[in-house]
């Protein structure tokens, strides 16, 4: 009995292997018959299989649809960006690359405007060291002209400067008579002592101006007081040259008549005042010219 207990057991447990086998064969073919009739991502057409009709699988179902189609959302909107960031990429290197063209361009016209700006100070350094020579000059003509003339009166002369010129007024009556344009003796001094000043400072040009007071004039020699502030104008720059070696090149004459009064024509002391002859001095301005034009 034992023996036959024995020998039989191997073929119980064959026989439940097969049947093991089987079960496994059936339920893999289930799974895959299962499988077969779920329907796609987003596919409305399939229908599943009967037992996976509940709720909770189509609730699944919808989930898993629901995903796929934000899915597919998510994937073209991705796309729209990747082309959105493509096209922004190529105009950000565009733009980038006309920047810099811009960039040089500005760098460029400012180091021509720096140097343009760099010209100019230097020339105008050039012009105020000019100018400052000139005020040097005429303040040194100055002191020398006040010093050459201490000998005659405050009425007879003065010497002032003035707008970068040094004025010298010679009252009529140091220099001439009464309606006469010939220098006497005591204004040939004056102009003599004058000249060894001027003649020592070739840079400065010399005008020299008659002026009148208002009173009509109307002689057989002189028509009216333009008539007789030229020829006293004329005849001092005759003496300057002709007697006291000025160079003529430097002499002008001007009359200006009764016209640029230096005080009241009503008084007599006004009178007396517009009655002169001024000698202009002013400094050569060729290289300050020259510098000016080379703008």
């Amino acid at each position: 009995m034992v023996f036959d207990r024995i020998a039989a057991k191997p073929i119980i447990m064959k026989k439940r292997m097969n049947h093991t086998f089987i079960v496994a064969a059936a339920l893999g073919l289930a799974i895959l018959a299962s499988c077969s009739s779920h329907k796609l991502c987003g596919d409305p057409e399939a229908k599943p299989a009967q037992k996976y009709s509940s709720k909770r699988y189509r609730k699944a179902l919808m989930e898993r649809d629901s995903l796929c189609n934000l899915s597919k959302e998510q994937k073209a909107e991705i796309g729209r960006l990747n082309a959105s960031y493509s096209d922004l990429d190529a105009k950000y290197n565009q733009l980038q690359a006309a920047s810099g063209y811009q960039l040089d361009k500005l760098s460029t016209d400012l180091g021509n405007k720096q140097a343009a700006l760099n010209q100019k100070d230097a020339r105008l350094r050039q012009l105020e060291a000019i100018l400052m020579r000139q005020d040097s000059v005429l303040s040194v003509l100055n002191n020398s002209v006040k010093n050459a003339l201490l000998g005659f009166n405050p009425d007879e002369l003065s010497v002032e400067m003035k707008n970068g010129k040094v004025y010298v007024s010679l009252s009529d009556k140091l220099l001439f008579k009464s309606g006469d344009a010939n220098v006497e003796a005591k204004g040939k001094e004056a102009l003599k002592k004058l000249a060894e000043v001027l003649n020592k400072n070739p840079d400065v040009s010399i005008a020299i101006e008659g002026h009148t007071d208002n009173v009509p004039i109307k002689t057989a020699l002189y028509k009216d007081n333009w008539d007789l502030s030229t020829a006293r104008a004329t005849n001092v720059v005759r003496l300057l040259s002709n007697e006291y070696g000025m160079d003529a090149h430097r002499l002008t004459a001007a009359g200006k008549g009764e016209f640029f009064p230096v005080a009241d024509n009503s008084t007599p002391e006004g009178k007396a005042r517009n009655r002169r002859t001024e000698i202009v001095l002013s400094p050569k301005l060729d290289i300050l010219m020259k510098l000016i034009s080379a703008r």
